[in-house]
């Protein structure tokens, strides 16, 4: 067995002692890496994903890591598309651990693809995944605990600022997470629940990823426009999860984090092509205007 990964954090030790969490995804990738600092800190946390022999493994292999006795990790499948399965995962965490303070809505999905080469079936499942499963885990943290006891929702989202060429069907979702978060901060206030987004650049590089993606190209293609002239890494998205979720964040509700190195105010990685298909307005190419309401003055007149 390989000797157990090094866990650290910037935050103070125990500083999540006796706090609860979900982190949907929380098996691979960014949300694995959320998992193992809420464990460094003391968190009990409930990981979830709808692959259980994937989610299984990975829990055995964090469970060694664990260095805080505080600590306790579970698991369990959940299709966050479904709602009673999302329905029986709050409920579960709720059993096991006896309360909920966190949900980290990491567990998302896309593919690479034109948009106008994506069929109904795939837009529907980055959607339903993406949107509709956050939505659904929010609800029902809020209706099953938070709405009488308060907590704290963090969303990850994604680089779509610009439009996301390429990947149209989770751009559209993740923007639409960005506004659902600020409408639910605002709403579930008066309950003591705070809600925020973490939006990872396109430039953050997870293994995981590369592999659903099929190369780490996809990811090295970026460094040139990276302010940072590097990828990011999965530890640097987790340190503002922890940080939204500590206690020194309970003034910011509402809000989406940009994780990029200052990428989204840089360039787009999309190369377009020379082309006509989009001509430009001109004032010499109107037809003249011979309505009576003509003002009198030379030239031609536009109509909108």
């Amino acid at each position: 067995m390989a000797a157990p990964t090094r866990i650290s954090s910037v935050f103070r030790p125990n500083l999540f002692k006796g706090k609860v969490a979900i982190v949907t995804g929380g098996g691979t990738g960014i949300g694995k890496a959320i998992t193992q600092e809420l464990l460094y800190l003391g968190c009990q946390v409930m990981i979830a994903s709808r692959k259980m022999d994937r989610l299984s493994a990975s829990a055995k292999v964090m469970e060694t890591e664990i260095s805080n006795p505080y600590a306790k990790l579970e698991h369990m499948q959940c299709n966050i598309r479904q709602e009673d399965a999302v329905k029986n995962l709050v409920s579960t965490t709720i059993k096991k651990f006896g309360k909920l303070d966190f949900l980290v809505n990491n567990g998302g999905g896309q593919f690479p693809s034109p948009a106008s080469d994506i069929r109904l079936k795939g837009w529907n499942a980055v959607i339903e995944t993406n949107l509709t499963g956050t939505f659904l885990c929010c609800k029902e943290a809020y209706n099953q605990w938070m709405s009488e006891n308060g907590g704290i929702i963090v969303n990850i989202v994604a680089d779509m600022w610009r439009g996301f060429p390429g990947m149209s069907h989770t751009g559209a979702a993740r923007a639409a997470v960005d506004n659902l978060t600020k409408s639910l901060a605002i709403e579930w206030a008066d309950h003591g629940v705070r809600i925020n987004s973490v939006a990872p650049g396109s430039s953050i590089y997870s293994e995981t990823a590369a592999m659903n993606y099929g190369s780490p190209d996809i990811f090295n293609g970026n460094i040139p426009y990276v302010p940072a002239k590097r990828l990011g890494n999965v530890e640097e998205i987790s340190s503002v999860v922890c940080f939204l979720l500590n206690p020194s964040a309970s003034f910011i509700s509402g809000e989406t984090v940009k994780v990029d190195a200052g990428g989204s105010l840089y360039n787009g990685a999309w190369e377009i092509q020379d082309h006509n298909k989009i001509p430009a307005y001109s004032w010499k190419t109107d037809q003249p205007d011979n309505d009576d309401d003509n003002d009198g003055q030379s030239g031609t007149k536009s109509k909108l």
